[in-house]
């Protein structure tokens, strides 16, 4: 484990490609399942009661139109789990809603399935700005451990059949990602 207290978190190596050396990097595969399971067992590694930043870098579909860049939301969702019925039917509460530090606004939606229609996505679109398969997953696996957690992703779709192009927009998302790390771990050294 690196000295900096930080833990960059990727579903893919490509998505991963430009980081900066010197970080700890866990690469989780692609799937709420896959990064709760990573991120617990990386965060497990660490000292009980001294987690580090885990910072989730990845790509986003666009819900709207008028989003592209780099983002970090403020809300991430579980948009596929049934929260309502399982509360209504079931009086079983849920955690589908998890509120980030230093965000910018913006909501992130998490969920398995890979969304590249656009009738998911507009339906989508009423609840969050931005859709991806890791992030929720990993935010909730920060809280149990006391983590912070921030998740910056870059749009590399709107979330409709420009998906299935996704391997073509992988390396500049890493490469925006890649420097707005650099970016933000200059800023962290500086007010310490």
């Amino acid at each position: 484990m690196s000295s900096t207290g930080v833990l960059v978190v990727s579903a893919t190596e490509g998505e991963a490609a430009h980081v900066p050396g010197g970080l700890d990097i866990v690469i989780t595969r692609m799937g709420k399942v896959a990064a709760a399971v990573a991120v617990t067992r990386a965060l497990a590694q660490y000292p009980p009661g001294n987690p580090p930043l885990v910072i989730n870098i990845g790509t986003a579909g666009a819900l709207h139109p008028h989003h592209s860049g780099l983002y970090v939301p403020s809300k991430v969702l579980n948009h596929d789990i049934s929260s309502e019925i399982l509360l209504s039917a079931l009086h079983h509460r849920v955690v589908d809603s998890i509120d980030l530090e230093d965000g910018d606004g913006t909501v992130l939606a998490t969920g398995d399935a890979y969304i590249s229609d656009e009738e998911t996505r507009d339906a989508l679109a009423a609840r969050a700005d931005l859709v991806d398969m890791e992030g929720f997953s990993i935010a909730f696996a920060c809280a149990q451990f006391g983590a912070r957690c921030r998740l910056v992703k870059y749009v590399s779709d709107n979330a409709d059949d420009s998906a299935m192009d996704w391997l073509s927009q992988v390396d500049t998302s890493a490469r925006a990602l890649g420097a707005w790390l650099e970016q933000e771990l200059e800023l962290e050294l500086e007010r310490d």
